[in-house]
């Protein structure tokens, strides 16, 4: 099935070819940067990878700019995580176009629950209808705060 591919006329780029990804730019943003995977070994964020629907963004030069996952069943449930647009790009409506592009990919349509944690992002995630839990009471977790080593903020 091919990979749809996404263009703004400023000529960034979103993809959700795997073969286009660059690892070692997500790795190092995701291991190095993130307050939400620190530390995160290259071998655990490749599975990761593999194992779920991937949105490159790519600047006019072909080079990463940003990244989300989504791990989904693409029928009835989709989780949407390591979102990020890298420093250098930020302020160009590159995340609002990212969540248009994933929500409105045609695997992640019409799915009866999207879920998604932050701790800053929580404006742009409403502009696309998430909000709190409707009924926290019924979910469940198993957290390990510190899987990798190293201190985050969770």
């Amino acid at each position: 099935m091919p990979h749809p591919e996404h263009r703004r006329p400023d000529h960034f780029l979103i993809s959700t070819d795997p073969t286009r990804l660059d690892m070692a730019a997500i790795h190092r943003y995701l291991a190095e940067e993130s307050y939400w995977a620190k530390g995160i070994p290259l071998e655990t964020l490749t599975r990761a990878v593999a194992n779920s629907l991937n949105f490159g963004v790519y600047a006019p030069d072909g080079q990463l700019a940003g990244f989300a996952r989504v791990v989904t069943d693409r029928a009835t449930f989709a989780w949407l995580c390591d979102v990020f647009v890298l420093p250098a790009y930020r302020g160009r409506g590159l995340s609002k176009w990212l969540m248009e592009v994933v929500w409105g990919h045609h695997d992640l349509r019409g799915l009866r629950r999207h879920l998604l944690a932050t701790l800053d992002a929580h404006g742009l995630y409403q502009q696309f209808g998430f909000q709190p839990l409707a009924a926290p009471e019924r979910y469940l977790e198993v957290r390990r705060p510190n899987p990798y080593g190293v201190e985050t903020a969770n």
